[in-house]
């Protein structure tokens, strides 16, 4: 959030409070899911004689691209940076799309883009707990609405379309990672149950509205009437645990 400023005054929830998108998910007991598919993962790979790699894309601070062993493994970063930088300063990633690290005083409003999105503006929505899921260009439109479906009102999800991605669907929070070829695979659910406001959020609870709604190079201004969707019309029809 911007230096100096306080989340929105009103009734406190167990996640901080509501602000602009007052729906928090339940947090989950014990393990948590993604590390649970990283142990059956591993433990698979283990049985057909790739466990190297495996642990390699398992281990802390595992980037790496994305490979056949990689798919739906939950990679994880530490020691991100949170420092604002001025708008217009384009920072160099160490993993793309981004899983953290420093980026603009304004955030990218949560919703549902058709347009690709500047990344320097989502880190900061994914420090308010926001998970950004990109998607390649590319991908059909039964598979771009599956992942539309992810959405409701008021859900900390930042969902649109981004080049050179290193596979179909790229699901990023802060400090984490997973790289899938289906947007119907399940472990994306899983995911989102996780780490939307997870653990690892270093604002949780701090708005996702009343940022910046452009996309692109366009539409830089803060506020209402950039020209992103108005995700409102998407109701969600899958689980996202959000």
């Amino acid at each position: 959030m911007p230096p100096g400023a306080t989340p929105p005054a009103g009734p406190q929830g167990p996640y901080g409070p509501p602000g602009a998108h007052p729906y928090q998910p339940p947090r989950k007991s014990g393990a948590g899911t993604g590390l649970i598919i990283g142990a059956v993962l591993l433990v698979l790979v283990l049985m057909v004689g790739g466990g190297a790699v495996a642990f390699s894309l398992l281990s802390q601070g595992g980037e790496g691209s994305a490979s056949a062993e990689g798919i739906g493994t939950v990679r994880h970063f530490t020691d991100l940076s949170a420092d604002h930088v001025d708008e217009g300063e384009t920072i160099e990633y160490e993993v793309y799309p981004p899983a953290g690290g420093p980026h603009y005083p304004v955030w990218q409003d949560c919703g549902v883009y058709e347009e690709p999105l500047i990344p320097e503006y989502v880190v900061h929505s994914q420090e308010h707990g926001a998970v950004w899921i990109a998607y390649d260009p590319g991908l059909s439109e039964a598979g771009v609405q599956i992942l539309h479906s992810y959405y409701s009102p008021g859900d900390y999800l930042v969902i649109s379309p981004a080049e050179d991605l290193p596979a179909p669907v790229v699901a990023s929070a802060w400090g984490s990672q997973m790289h899938l070829e289906d947007p119907a695979d399940p472990r994306l659910v899983e995911y989102l149950v996780e780490y939307v406001q997870g653990d690892g959020t270093p604002e949780p609870g701090a708005a996702c509205s009343g940022g910046r709604s452009g996309t692109g190079a366009t539409g830089t201004g803060t506020g209402t009437g950039g020209s992103g969707i108005d995700a409102s019309e998407f109701t969600g029809t899958a689980t996202a645990g959000e």
